[in-house]
């Protein structure tokens, strides 16, 4: 694994407007990608988040949501730091001391990216799509995956993901708008998409769109950005 700096990926100032994690840049204030998939769901995925809220109860909700959030903001900042060539702080952790989310990272780490990353373009990358229906946001990863020019982001579930479940097409929608900014900025060529994902059981799945396959969830992502541009004009 080695780092090639060949795209010079832009800071951004990050703030919340109309309810929303928005991006600065290029005089431009761009609605996330994240924010974009998350104000277009479908009736059935908000009813089925505010029935599983109903069912634990709004306090127990909450408190899982800040964990998860928590756990999953640790274990970003591990993968990060082995990246940067940071990792060797816990170079002595003790096994038995370690938290989950360091767990979860080096699970990440070892069956994710060791020997299947050669090359790093960058960590943390702000990407955008400039225009009047422009976005914006952080990929976890872009780089060469397994010889082929990528976007990767890293998960964490409670549980097993499966193919089936919104959250990972949501997921797959989320790499769909990354690989579009950086193609249309950059004039690169990103043709797969890669979600790197460990479970608090210490589980380990990797899930994949490639060519024609992530050009589809290209397309499902400019729907989800015209659906949001329209939902704004109304507001």
């Amino acid at each position: 694994m080695k780092w090639n700096k060949k795209y010079n990926y832009p800071s951004s100032t990050r703030s919340v407007h109309q309810g929303f994690r928005h991006y600065a840049l290029n005089n431009q204030m761009l609605p996330s990608v994240t924010s974009i998939i998350e104000m277009t769901k479908t009736d059935q995925e908000k009813e089925s988040l505010a029935a599983w809220k109903s069912r634990v109860g709004e306090a127990e909700s909450s408190a899982i949501s800040r964990e998860a959030a928590k756990r999953g903001s640790e274990m970003h900042s591990n993968i990060e730091h082995f990246l940067l060539g940071k990792d060797n702080l816990n170079l002595f952790e003790d096994e038995k001391e370690k938290s989950k989310s360091r767990m979860m990272s080096d699970l990440i780490i070892e069956e994710g990216l060791r020997d299947k990353l050669e090359e790093i373009h960058g960590v943390e990358c702000v990407l955008y799509y400039p225009g009047p229906k422009g976005f914006a946001g952080s990929s976890d990863l872009i780089g060469m995956y397994s010889g082929v020019h990528s976007v990767i982001d890293f998960k964490q579930k409670n549980s097993i993901m499966k193919e089936s479940y919104d959250s990972l097409q949501n997921y797959y929608t989320q790499l769909g708008g990354y690989s579009l900014a950086h193609n249309k900025v950059y004039g690169s060529n990103i043709s797969q998409g890669v979600i790197l994902l460990a479970t608090t059981d210490l589980v380990f799945q990797i899930f994949r769109i490639k060519d024609e396959k992530l050009i589809e969830y290209q397309n499902k992502f400019l729907e989800r950005v015209d659906q949001y541009y329209e939902l704004i004009s109304k507001k």
